[in-house]
């Protein structure tokens, strides 16, 4: 198998388990009693926000296994795959604010098709900037991340109190 192919391959297993785990993570508070620890990874309300959870923690583990997997011989693989995760979440708010923006309204179907396919666009442009063999600092890609899962964890408890992070049905911020 080459290199290459072996890339796709894992992109593609790695595509439909954000895509499988995305969609429990939607459940999974429910499920545990409203549990924090739970609430920490998982969509807590039904804000823009708390769904951005169901794309970069799958996205995110994904994005550890396959360093281990691959990540350590693609020289770009760490910037690849966040600029997969930022394009993947920039998806999902740009398409929800401007289709609610048009119609006035949202629709679930809509919403989940539009989850699926900013994991299938994120995934497909990290494995294009994977194929450039590009180098990059592995600095940058490590920071964001860590930025992107504390800012996660926090805004959970201590949410700004702005359109992106409220319920649209309760009209509360966070937990």
């Amino acid at each position: 198998m080459t290199k290459k192919s072996s890339i796709l391959k894992f992109e593609i297993i790695s595509t439909i388990f954000i895509m499988v785990v995305g969609t429990l993570l939607h459940f999974t508070f429910g499920w545990s009693n409203n549990n924090s620890l739970i609430g920490t990874f998982s969509a807590v309300n039904e804000s823009i926000w708390e769904h951005l959870k169901l794309l970069f923690f799958p996205m995110l583990i994904s994005t550890i296994i396959g360093y281990f997997y691959k990540g350590k011989v693609i020289p770009n693989y760490l910037c690849s795959k966040v600029i997969g995760i930022i394009l993947s979440m920039s998806f999902v708010v740009i398409f929800f604010y401007t289709y609610t923006g048009i119609i006035g309204t949202n629709f679930a179907i809509v919403d989940i098709g539009s989850f699926f396919i900013a994991v299938a666009l994120g995934q497909y442009v990290a494995y294009q900037k994977m194929k450039s063999q590009s180098s990059c600092n592995k600095l940058v890609p490590i920071i964001v991340l860590l930025v992107l899962y504390l800012s996660f964890v926090v805004f959970t408890f201590f949410p700004p109190h702005i359109a992106l992070l409220k319920d649209p049905i309760t009209g509360m911020f966070g937990i």
